[in-house]
């Protein structure tokens, strides 16, 4: 694939598209629109075939795989490809999984596409992490439960120490927050043991593999199985990992003798007190 870098001129454009968790009735229409007036599409590897196959067929698909943990196509290249493209007069989308501004490195594209004179145009995808509690009838704020959310990633930048797990916990548990784990299947045994640090082991967990895919599975569980539960069910990415007391009716499903014998214990206190 080559394109013309001969001329200065910007005639093309470029629009950062969110494709949403996979399932192509989840993008927007404004979305859908963009990618069917593609001329040229650099796709993420998580965007699905099913979305992919909504482009012109005229339109060149360009695959720049960017994967935690496997082999990427470099950022700056990517960014080089964008910049060329729109320079030629291509109608440019960049596809990316998920929503641009969420652990996408849309911001990154944005600043060098904008350092270079092009403007850019951003449209907005649902993000995994809401789709991925959606899926099991689970919200990520309750009036009871949960007063926030944090979205986090869990794979740190070569050379950074990474999240600080212990003060989130912390911070999760008195401020009553639903934490939303990306790319954290591969550390799950250390952000297990972080979190315990601020978090009850009884804490509800959630770990849900391909959302809104017909691939998807999930499984539930307490903070103090998390990482076993992940070996156990050989759960792998792109998964995303849930944490907070909005699954407490969720793990109680999955926990049914246990659930029942607590909830028969608090009924035969409450009689005795009331005798």
């Amino acid at each position: 694939m080559t394109f013309d870098t001969t001329s200065p001129s910007i005639q093309g454009s470029c629009t950062l598209v969110g494709a949403g968790p996979g399932d192509p009735e989840l993008l927007t229409i404004k979305a859908l629109k963009a990618i069917q007036a593609a001329t040229v599409l650099l796709v993420d590897d998580l965007v699905s075939d099913a979305i992919v196959a909504l482009a012109s067929p005229t339109a060149r698909i360009i695959h720049v795989g960017k994967r935690g943990g496997c082999k990427s196509t470099p950022q700056a290249f990517i960014e080089k490809l964008m910049l060329m493209a729109v320079r030629e007069g291509e109608n440019v989308v960049r596809l990316k999984g998920g929503d641009p501004f969420m652990f996408g490195r849309g911001g990154e594209e944005l600043a060098s596409l904008q350092a270079a004179g092009i403007e850019v145009v951003v449209v907005n995808g649902i993000t995994a992490g809401l789709a991925a509690v959606t899926s099991l009838g689970v919200p990520l704020t309750h009036r009871e439960h949960a007063h926030g959310v944090v979205f986090v990633t869990g794979h740190a930048k070569p050379g950074s120490s990474g999240t600080d797990w212990r003060t989130l916990a912390a911070t999760a548990h008195s401020a009553r927050l639903t934490l939303v784990i990306y790319m954290g299947v591969s550390g799950a045994a250390k952000i297990q043991d972080e979190l315990l640090k601020g978090l009850p082991t009884e804490t509800p967990v959630a770990i849900i593999q391909n959302t809104s895919l017909p691939a998807q599975r999930h499984a539930v569980c307490t903070l103090a199985e998390l990482h076993a539960t992940i070996k156990r069910e050989h759960l792998a990415s792109p998964s995303v990992i849930v944490v907070g007391d909005v699954l407490q009716g969720l793990l109680a499903l999955q926990q049914p003798v246990a659930f029942l014998a607590e909830h028969n214990a608090t009924g035969q206190a409450l009689k005795t007190a009331s005798a």
